[in-house]
C-alpha cells in the first residue's frame, strides 16, 4: 500500500468518482457521504461547496482554529485514442516508483490530493490541531465559481491553508487575477465553386500542453497557433476553402492537439504537399527543445457537403493569427514570475447548423496578470483580435489576484515547522496560476493565507503525475503545522 496510506486510500477512493469542472455532483456527495460516516459536522451551501468542522484535540480547545481548503473539480484532459468518459468512469491510476499518473487522462491530483489531505486531517488519531474546518469548492478550474458565490459567513475561522500548490517545499502567498474572453463567429456556409477540388485534413498533435498558468512560460507550443501557421501559409497559397477546425479543449490547458478540413484546387496538390513539407520541418526545428514530439500531418480526405466563403475564412485566419498567445511580460520585482500571459484555448466548428442555417465557430482565450490593470489591457487586446471576425466577444467575470503579505503570521509558523522538519528555508514566492485565496479575501479581508502542496509535473495534461514521497513529506509538514498552530 502506497504511503501515508491515510492519504492515498481516501485519494484512491475519490479517483473513483466522476468529477469534471461543473458536474461535481458526485463528489460532493461522496464528501457529504464521509463525513456521515466519520459523524463529522457537514453544511453545503447553495453553491454545492461543502464545509466540514471537526473540534480540536485535547489540550488544543483554546487555540484559533484553522480552515483547510481544496477545490472538488478536475480538468478533464485525454489523450486522442482514450476512451474514458469522464462523466461515468473512474481514473486508472499507476504507480510508477515515485510517481502517480494515470493511463491516458489527467490523474486528478489537482486538488484530489488536496481534498485526501484535508479529510485525513480530519480524520486521523495521530493529528494534533486545533478546531479545523475543511472548505472544499466547486469549479475552481473553469471560473472560480464556487469560491465567488461561498456563502457569506459560512466560514467560522480566519487561517487558511490552501493545499492547492505543486511544488515540493514551496509556501505560495500571492497570485494573479484573470478573465475569460470568449469569441463567437457566426457565418453562412457556401458550397464549393464549380472545378475539382480535393479535400485535405491538416493536423498538429504530440504537444506535452499543460497549465496555461504555471507552463506558459516554458517555451510550450500552442497547437491552434501552429496549425493557424499552416492554414495560412496554404491560404496564401492558393484558394483555400475551410469547412471545419477543432483545437484545444479547456481555457485553463495549452492547447495539445488541433486539426482543419480544408478544399484546396486538385491542382495544387503536389505544390502544396511540397509546402506543407517544407513548413513542418520549419515548425519541427523551432520546437525541438521544448516540443520534441510534435508531429505535423496533412492527409487526404472526402471532401465535405459545404465550406466557409475566402472571404469569411480569411477573417478568421486573421482573428487566429493576431490573437496573442503565451507569457506577455514578466514581473518586475520578483525572479522568474510571469506577470501577465494569455492562452489561446480552443477554437471549435459548430456542430448542427443554427435555426438560421447559419454555423458558429467558438473561440475561447484566458488571461492573467498579478496587475489588476494589465489583466484588462490584455483583455482588450484579445478583444479586438477577436473582433476582426467575431460579431459577439463576451468576457467572463474574472476574478482578483491575491496579494503577498510577507507578515503573516500563519508564514511564520508553516516556515518554522520546515526548517524544523527538514533543516532547511523553504521557498516563499508567488505564483502566475490563480488560486482561490484573492477571492476569499473579498469576503473575508482578515483571513491569513498560505498553500502549499506536493511535488505535481504536466497538471492539466494526460502526462500529470504526482510524487509519492514529496506528498509523504507534505502531508508531514502539514501535521506538524497543525500541531505548532
Amino acid at each position: 500500500m502506497t504511503d501515508p496510506k491515510e492519504v492515498f486510500d481516501i485519494f484512491s477512493q475519490i479517483n473513483q468518482i466522476p468529477r469534471p469542472s461543473k458536474h461535481e455532483q458526485k463528489i460532493s456527495r461522496w464528501l457529504q457521504d464521509f463525513a456521515a460516516g466519520h459523524k463529522i459536522e457537514c453544511i453545503v451551501d447553495d453553491a454545492m461547496n461543502v464545509v466540514m468542522r471537526v473540534p480540536a484535540t485535547p489540550g488544543y480547545e483554546d487555540h484559533p482554529g484553522v480552515i483547510l481548503q481544496a477545490h472538488q473539480d478536475m480538468v478533464c484532459e485525454k489523450d486522442a485514442d482514450c476512451t474514458i468518459d469522464f462523466m461515468n468512469d473512474p481514473i486508472r491510476t499507476v504507480v510508477d516508483g515515485d510517481w502517480m499518473h494515470a493511463q491516458g487522462t489527467t490523474l486528478g491530483a489537482d486538488d484530489g490530493i488536496g481534498i485526501s489531505m484535508a479529510l485525513a486531517a480530519l480524520t486521523s488519531p495521530d493529528v494534533k490541531h486545533p478546531a479545523l474546518e475543511a472548505l472544499f469548492t466547486v469549479d475552481e478550474e473553469t471560473g472560480l465559481t464556487g469560491a465567488n458565490r461561498l456563502q457569506e459567513g459560512i466560514l467560522q475561522y480566519r487561517r487558511l491553508i490552501n493545499l492547492d500548490n505543486e511544488d515540493d517545499g514551496k509556501i505560495c502567498i500571492g497570485c494573479a487575477g484573470g478573465i475569460d474572453s470568449l469569441g463567437k463567429m457566426h457565418y453562412t456556409p457556401v458550397q464549393l465553386p464549380e472545378g475539382k477540388w480535393l479535400g485535405l485534413k491538416l493536423r498538429v498533435d504530440g504537444l506535452p500542453g499543460g497549465h496555461s498558468g504555471e507552463d506558459i512560460n516554458k517555451g510550450r507550443a500552442n497547437a491552434n497557433k501552429v496549425l493557424t501557421y499552416f492554414l495560412t501559409e496554404i491560404f496564401d497559397s492558393t484558394d483555400m476553402y475551410l469547412a471545419a477546425i477543432h483545437g484545444g479543449n479547456l481555457r485553463n490547458a495549452i492547447a495539445r492537439e488541433a486539426e482543419a478540413v480544408v478544399c484546396v484546387p486538385f491542382e495544387d496538390r503536389e505544390r502544396l504537399r511540397v509546402l506543407f513539407n517544407d513548413k513542418a520541418a520549419q515548425v519541427e526545428a523551432v520546437y525541438q527543445a521544448t516540443n520534441p514530439n510534435i508531429r505535423c500531418e496533412m492527409q487526404t480526405t472526402a471532401l465535405p457537403d459545404e465550406v466557409m466563403s475566402l472571404e469569411d475564412t480569411s477573417r478568421l485566419l486573421a482573428t487566429l493569427t493576431t490573437c496573442p498567445h503565451g507569457m506577455i511580460r514578466m514581473c518586475a520585482d520578483i525572479p522568474d514570475l510571469v506577470e501577465t500571459s494569455t492562452n489561446l484555448a480552443s477554437v471549435h466548428t459548430g456542430g448542427q447548423p443554427l435555426p438560421n442555417g447559419q454555423r458558429l465557430i467558438e473561440i475561447n482565450t484566458s488571461q492573467r496578470s498579478s496587475i489588476e490593470a494589465q489583466k484588462h489591457q490584455i483583455k482588450r487586446h484579445v478583444e479586438y483580435a477577436l473582433s476582426i471576425a467575431c460579431d459577439e466577444v463576451t468576457h467572463g467575470d474574472g476574478y482578483p489576484g491575491w496579494a503577498p503579505n510577507v507578515h503573516s503570521p500563519l508564514l511564520d509558523t508553516i516556515v518554522a515547522t520546515y526548517k524544523q522538519l527538514y533543516k532547511s528555508e523553504p521557498e516563499v514566492l508567488a505564483i502566475h496560476a490563480g488560486l482561490e485565496c484573492g477571492l476569499f479575501l473579498t469576503k473575508y479581508p482578515d483571513m491569513d493565507m498560505v498553500s502549499v502542496g506536493p511535488q505535481m509535473y504536466d497538471v492539466h495534461s494526460p502526462k500529470e503525475r504526482l510524487s509519492i514521497s514529496s506528498t509523504a513529506k507534505t502531508w508531514q509538514w502539514l501535521k506538524a503545522t497543525l500541531a505548532a498552530l
